[in-house]
């Protein structure tokens, strides 16, 4: 099935393309595969012949050359593949000794005309005198010398094979310890971390966020399919500050508040911008406050932890009478919880901490929407059809779509522009010719959300889909051309004390577009809805948006979409306008 990422030898993109082609069924095959994915093999034109031959393919039949050669070549479907089948034909074939046919492969593998020329001598003769026809034997010389420059050493080939079979046997068996090895043996590269969890998700585990209280300094399995996020693969946080951390816990048990994280440690090596970048990657959430709450008591937190660290060296009596070691008060633990920070933000703050969104994704807020602004989402390309879509309506190769997604990656090849996009359901590759990138190139940024309308392709090397972009919006400014009617449904009661003058000044800002609002109200018996006048009129930005969700609810909000006055608000505005 080619889930091979993070299997020794076999993870590259190639190599998988390679096992999807021969479908390997036992481990001569994997062997194989190791030998087979060079440039060598790959250029020659050997790799195809090797995959014909297993398939069994008619036009590719099985030659084993000469009848006694059959065991040597068996393994390999006729193929000269190893440098150890070069050895074995001359021996079985010519009568070489090992050590003989030893200097057969070295001349061989250094092209040198005088002594090939000796070598071809004493093979022929030598085959000859075994009663092979002279004409059979110099095919059989040629296609030793043709193939020895590209042959692997099989004993090398085997080894590697093995460590990839385990592998492979330990992901298939134990994908979550796998995972978290795997994972904890690159939590220093954060592209590779990003491409780990990946797989993960795609395996059904889920990775858990970092916890002061239960993480390691490695990935650990927490679970049935689930692995906890290592501290030491938090950007900011280092070895020392995580062993700090364990101790404290291993001594004392679990953290409880801000207050007793910054009491109870070396604040010397677990300082402010650690403290920080735990709160921000939600290593610290487990005790029970928003991040904006941590973040807003973090500087109190830490005078408490400072005046405690000064009266347990100085040994004295404090204030309160307390004996030096007892614990300082934590007063400011009383004070107000604060709103989590808006969702772009703490999002961001894991981005900067892990290197990827690990509890929600950016376009989350706009999934209610998305199927008024494209036409699928990404994730249905790989099913082949759009999502409802009756049977007729399947991707096809040259199709005009309109998708939306967060840009993960901007890459330039020659006289185009590779973007890697991402809509949570799934991701592709959009190609932007350098005509078209120039055009939109303000708008084109790592971790902007955009809709992109262009042409559907069918890549056969990767097995997936791509998209020839030939127009490109930033979401944002998408929605607010096409969004037509905000509709609020008024709860009851409204957290506010004057919500008539709260929505004014919310909606004032944005007064001038071409958006309607219309307010909704059921409650104490009665219930109606009210069509604010064309002066109310308002740009839908998203920091409307957001406002207006903070307001009455994320679920009392809805965007309704398409051409105001026909009637038909929900059922267009699929792509551009």
């Amino acid at each position: 099935s080619c889930r091979t990422t993070a299997v020794f030898q076999l993870e590259s993109r190639g190599m998988k393309d390679l096992i999807r082609r021969l479908q390997p069924d036992r481990f001569e095959d994997i062997v194989a595969l190791v030998a087979l994915f060079r440039p060598g093999p790959l250029q020659s034109g050997m790799v195809d012949d090797f995959i014909a031959r297993k398939h069994g393919r008619t036009d590719q039949p099985i030659d084993y050359l000469h009848p006694n050669l059959k065991p040597v070549l068996a393994g390999t479907y006729g193929v000269i593949l190893y440098q150890e089948q070069v050895m074995q034909i001359a021996q079985v074939l010519a009568g070489y000794t090992l050590g003989g046919a030893d200097l057969l492969r070295r001349a061989m593998g250094k092209k040198k005309p005088e002594e090939m020329a000796k070598q071809r001598s004493v093979f022929t003769e030598g085959a000859v005198q075994r009663g092979v026809p002279e004409p059979r034997a110099r095919h059989i010389f040629d296609l030793m010398e043709k193939f020895a420059g590209y042959g692997f050493n099989k004993s090398h080939s085997a080894a590697y094979a093995l460590l990839s079979y385990q592998t492979a046997w330990l992901k298939a068996h134990y994908p979550a310890q796998f995972m978290a090895a795997v994972l904890s043996a690159d939590m220093d590269r954060t592209d590779k971390v990003v491409t780990l969890i990946d797989e993960c998700v795609s395996l059904g585990l889920q990775v858990e966020a970092p916890d002061v209280n239960s993480s390691r300094y490695a990935f650990t399995v927490s679970g049935t399919h689930k692995i906890r996020y290592g501290l030491g693969a938090v950007k900011g946080v280092g070895r020392s500050a995580i062993e700090a951390i364990m101790a404290a816990r291993s001594a004392g048990g679990a953290f409880t508040s801000i207050e007793d994280v910054c009491r109870r440690l070396d604040l010397n090596r677990v300082n402010k911008r650690v403290l920080e970048a735990l709160i921000r990657s939600g290593s610290l959430d487990s005790l029970g406050h928003t991040r904006n709450t941590l973040m807003s008591r973090l500087g109190a937190a830490m005078q408490l932890g400072e005046q405690n660290t000064r009266a347990q060296a100085v040994g004295q009596v404090d204030l309160f009478g307390l004996a030096a070691g007892a614990a300082v008060p934590t007063a400011a633990s009383s004070g107000a919880e604060l709103p989590e920070w808006p969702e772009a933000t703490r999002l961001a703050g894991e981005r900067d901490t892990l290197g990827l969104y690990l509890t929600g994704h950016p376009i989350a807020q706009y999934e209610p929407e998305l199927s008024f602004l494209t036409s699928g989402r990404i994730g249905d390309l790989a099913s082949g059809r759009p999502a409802g879509a009756a049977e007729g309506g399947r991707w096809q190769p040259g199709r005009n779509v309109t998708i939306a997604g967060l840009v993960l990656e901007v890459r330039r090849r020659a006289n185009r522009v590779i973007l890697a996009l991402d809509d949570r359901s799934g991701r592709i590759e959009v190609m932007l010719f350098e005509e078209i990138f120039q055009q939109h190139r303000a708008i084109i940024a790592k971790d902007a959300i955009l809709l992109i309308e262009g042409q559907l392709r069918y890549d056969e090397y990767s097995e997936g889909w791509r998209l020839n972009a030939k127009r490109l919006l930033d979401i944002d400014m998408a929605r607010e051309q096409q969004a037509r009617r905000l509709i609020l449904q008024w709860p009851a009661p409204i957290d506010a004390s004057d919500p008539v003058r709260r929505l004014i000044d919310i909606l004032k800002p944005f007064v001038g577009g071409n958006c309607s609002i219309q307010i909704g109200y059921r409650g104490g018996g009665a219930s109606g809805s009210l069509l604010l006048s064309e002066q109310w009129l308002v740009r839908p930005a998203q920091e409307l948006i957001e406002k207006l969700r903070h307001f009455v609810g994320p679920e009392n909000l809805r965007v309704v979409y398409g051409a105001r006055g026909t009637g038909d608000e929900a059922s267009v505005g699929r792509g551009f306008n």
